[in-house]
């Protein structure tokens, strides 16, 4: 016989169906069932998370009420990074990012109502980021002064200024930016490796830019990028804290639902990686004290399902003073710090493992030494108890990871613009499956020379390096 579930009931299934899996992460308000609130479709709940959608212009809604504490985190996430952009207005994300604080019409400085001073005033924590698939803006404030962030962030979703006088003055400050970034090796050692490694996906620029587009790009273009990017349909919002659902479902659709879905279809990224066909190398030389090496290979997005077992793999290899990286390299003298870790992008992700060099020790012999390792798992696997630990190690990073309403929704913020929010949960769930033989299938499957990208940070004396000029 075929059951048929209210919503209600549906819910409470779910719950208990959830409750039953290890690590899944429960909160009180999981008990209970999501509220009817008008405007909104119901979509699903996972996790203390309830989902919606704005029916009037399909602005997804992440709620989960937590009420230990009279503050609340509001985030709103672009579904929009530097992945969007081309050769020409590379950095257009991130410079965007820093105008969407000039303010509008009805809110700015000169009125006494910009974003900046609201939010200073009722003693607030906010700011925005920028990365390769999203841009956020957020901020961590008490509950009940939460109602007047909504109308200024859903504000500049569609009345921001831009003005040709705050992109110069921006443009300074990036600019500015981009520069003491060129100015740190180990940083500009990472960016020379994503380049080279990346040979068609738009990740292969930094999310900062070029400095000739962040120089030149005009104010046309950056607001052709908010015209086409920033709709509700292409943004989600997410609300951690001491909040009442339907409260803040009214707040969201008296701000936001007086917004159109976006007029036109949003650019989809379309282009693929096409297979490396050999090793790949860069050197990097300037001033500085101590060497480094990293080793970068391709791995696939950050919703693939080999991810958790390359999670548990980076946690064998460099989790502590027990770790291999650390008994092999920083135990012997070879590198003061060693590391390994992957991304979880919406595309094609770069995992990198990294040496900085303790003195005396060259490049050479830290590259073999970090191969080595790899060569080991892939040849002898890792064993039970250490995939083990792996796992203690990640829950108790993971708790760690998520003290606070900012840092949840830091996290979700991530699994957002990788493309599955439910990743939040299902991740962690994931992590307590894998077996040894898993970790040692993605080490034979994706840390190959003919998918690798490896750099070199080797320091020069200034006067040494103006003479090779």
């Amino acid at each position: 016989m075929q059951r048929v579930f209210s919503r209600r009931s549906f819910h409470q299934f779910l719950v208990r169906c959830a409750a039953a899996i290890p690590g899944a992460l429960l909160s009180a308000h999981a008990l209970a069932a999501p509220v009817e609130a008008p405007g909104f479709s119901y979509v699903k709940s996972l996790g203390g998370i309830d989902e919606y959608r704005l029916d009037s212009n399909g602005l997804q809604v992440l709620l989960m009420p937590d009420h230990s504490a009279p503050v609340a985190t509001f985030n709103v996430t672009y579904r929009v990074g530097s992945r969007n952009e081309v050769t020409g207005s590379t950095g257009s994300t991130h410079l965007l990012e820093h105008l969407m604080f000039k303010g509008s019409d009805k809110f700015n400085y000169s009125a006494g109502t910009s974003i900046d001073q609201y939010l200073e005033r009722v003693g607030a924590r906010y700011n925005a980021t920028t990365s390769v698939d999203r841009t956020n803006y957020f901020a961590t404030l008490a509950a009940q002064n939460v109602d007047g962030y909504i109308a200024i962030e859903a504000d500049r979703m569609r009345n921001l200024w831009l003005h040709e006088s705050d992109r110069q003055s921006e443009m300074t400050v990036v600019r500015n930016e981009f520069e003491r970034g060129k100015n740190d090796p180990h940083n500009l050692l990472h960016e020379e490796i994503t380049a080279a490694a990346y040979e068609a996906l738009p990740y292969h620029h930094p999310t900062i830019g070029w400095r000739s587009d962040i120089e030149h790009v005009t104010i046309e273009t950056l607001r052709d990028f908010y015209n086409t990017f920033y709709w509700p349909d292409n943004a989600t919002v997410t609300v951690v804290g001491d909040i009442e659902p339907k409260a803040m479902l009214a707040m969201i659709r008296k701000y936001y639902g007086v917004y159109i879905k976006a007029p036109h279809a949003i650019p989809v990224v379309y282009t693929e990686e096409p297979e490396q066909t050999g090793p790949r190398r860069v050197v990097v030389k300037k001033p500085g004290e101590l060497g480094s090496v990293v080793i970068a290979h391709k791995i696939p997005s950050g919703l693939s399902p080999d991810q958790p077992a390359i999670a548990v793999m980076d946690s064998i290899l460099s989790d502590g003073k027990d770790s291999r990286l650390y008994r092999t390299l920083v135990d012997t003298g070879l590198a003061l710090t060693a590391s390994a870790h992957g991304g979880t992008f919406h595309d094609m992700n770069l995992h990198f493992m990294t040496a900085n060099l303790a003195p005396g020790t060259t490049q050479s012999q830290a590259e073999k030494a970090l191969l080595e390792q790899i060569e080991l798992i892939k040849t002898q696997g890792v064993t039970a108890e250490e995939v083990a630990q792996a796992r203690q190690q990640y829950r108790a990073d993971r708790a760690y990871r998520l003290d606070g309403t900012d840092s949840v929704v830091e996290e979700l913020n991530e699994w957002i613009a990788t493309g599955d929010w439910t990743q939040f949960v299902r991740f962690s769930d994931a992590v307590e499956k894998v077996t040894p033989a898993a970790v040692q299938r993605v080490a034979k499957t994706y840390f190959n020379e003919d998918q690798s990208t490896t750099g070199w940070f080797v320091p020069v004396a200034k006067g040494k390096l103006e003479s090779m000029k």
